[in-house]
């Protein structure tokens, strides 16, 4: 599959389809819906600040010549050390773009460019243990596969295992 993938900052027409990703149980899915949360906060947040922060962020996923939107990949800081942060990393797709391939490569472009744009040594990514298909795609991305964290996941009226991946600076290649 030769199809374009890019991350770019989240545009006001995407929000529509970034509010519906999730805020839309069915089209979050059966992994992605933790929830109803404040309705407009997403399109607040956008507005008030952006989704780009110093701690954190948010970019679109788009596909094809017509930089359309399919998902979105996020950051945010963590610390596995008292002087030591990395970004943990997550990815929403839209329910039709799902299993075309463009989250494992969204996750790869967004790995590389936090170690272009920010110091930090470690991105890392946590999965449900039941998400093969997320697993499978972090693994293309070029993450390693840590461990389990047990019950470490309140959804859907319960504590599930997660699967804890990770990649380092030195690791991940930057693609030209």
């Amino acid at each position: 599959m030769a199809e374009i993938v890019r991350l770019r900052p989240v545009l006001e027409r995407d929000l529509p389809l970034f509010e519906r990703l999730h805020e839309d149980p069915a089209e979050a899915g059966e992994l992605g819906f933790f929830g109803h949360r404040n309705p407009g906060q997403l399109r607040r947040q956008w507005a008030e600040r952006g989704f780009l922060t110093a701690q954190g962020g948010r970019l679109a996923i788009s596909q094809g010549d017509d930089d359309r939107f399919v998902g979105e990949v996020q950051w945010h800081q963590v610390l596995q050390g008292p002087a030591s942060p990395c970004w943990n990393i997550g990815i929403s797709l839209l329910t039709a773009e799902r299993g075309k391939g463009y989250g494992k490569r969204a996750q790869r472009l967004l790995a590389q460019y936090l170690f272009a744009h920010t110091q930090v040594n470690r991105v890392e990514a946590g999965t449900e243990s039941v998400n093969v298909a997320e697993q499978k795609a972090l693994e293309w991305a070029g993450f390693t596969r840590e461990g389990v964290l047990r019950g470490a996941c309140f959804r859907d009226g319960a504590w599930r295992d997660m699967v804890l991946y990770s990649v380092l600076r030195g690791e991940i290649a930057a693609e030209s």
